[in-house]
Parts: structure tokens; sequence; C-alpha cells
């Protein structure tokens, strides 16, 4: 092997050298991106699901007043009281057939 030979075996392998960091810096780049998007991602899933779970204790807490309200004898109080609302005698009724 001569000196000229040996030169171009040192520039080729560090090219290949430099080429081998390029490729592992880029990739060491990518996995910390990709690790930092994962995270911001599972923050957001995490927030939704917080307001989720918010959410369906309000929609039961509605649910439970709306049962309240909607009740027959609530209903009928309120018709009575503030419509002045009364239950017609039996013979003025009409039922209709279909």
């Amino acid at each position: 092997m001569t000196a000229r030979q040996g030169r171009t075996i040192n520039k080729t392998g560090v090219i290949g050298l430099s080429a081998l960091l390029s490729v592992l810096m880029v990739s060491a780049l990518a996995v910390i991106y990709s690790k930092n998007y994962s995270r911001s991602i599972f923050i957001e899933i995490e927030r939704h699901e917080r307001a989720l779970d918010r959410y369906e204790v309000e929609w039961g807490q509605m649910q439970l007043e709306l049962s309240t309200l909607a009740e027959q004898n609530r209903v009928e109080a309120i018709a009575r009281e503030k419509l002045k609302l009364v239950m017609p005698p039996r013979e003025s009724i009409i039922y209709i057939k279909p």
C-alpha cells in the first residue's frame, strides 16, 4: 500500500464516518421530536379526558334535575297554584276514539 492509497482510504473513511454521524444526528433529532410530540399528544388527551369526566358529572346532575322537575306531583301543583288549572268534572271529559 502506497502513501497515496492510504490517503484515499483515509479520506473515504472520514467521508463515511461523517455520513454515519450525520445520519445518527438526524435520527437522534427525529427521536427527540417524536418523544416530544407524543408527550404533547398525551397531555392533550389527558386534558380532554378530564373535561369529559366533568361533562359526564354535569350530565348526571342535569338528568337528576330533569327527573325532579318533571315529576307528576310537582307539575300538577304548579298547574293548580300558578296557572289556576283544575281537573274538569268527569262528565265534561270527552274521549276521542282513534
